[in-house]
């Protein structure tokens, strides 16, 4: 992922997280455990204290949100 040819592509990502913390930040730290530290939904839930349904919901919604955010108009 750090590679200079998706170094764009993860800063639109990087951008459309934070934006996705402004309205929902349980959901956009889901996204960081599970994106960028590579946590499972259970490991996440256990790093959050909440139960793996939780974690689930979140990150489907986050993924929703996230493809809409970074799609555009």
């Amino acid at each position: 992922l750090a590679s200079d040819e998706h170094s764009d592509k993860i800063e639109a990502l990087d951008a459309a997280i934070v934006r996705l913390e402004e309205h929902d930040e349980r959901a956009a730290r889901v996204v960081r455990l599970r994106f960028f530290a590579g946590l499972s939904i259970d490991q996440t839930a256990r790093a959050m204290d909440i139960s793996p349904r939780t974690a689930k919901r979140d990150w489907e919604y986050a993924r929703t949100w996230l493809l809409r955010e970074l799609r555009g108009p």
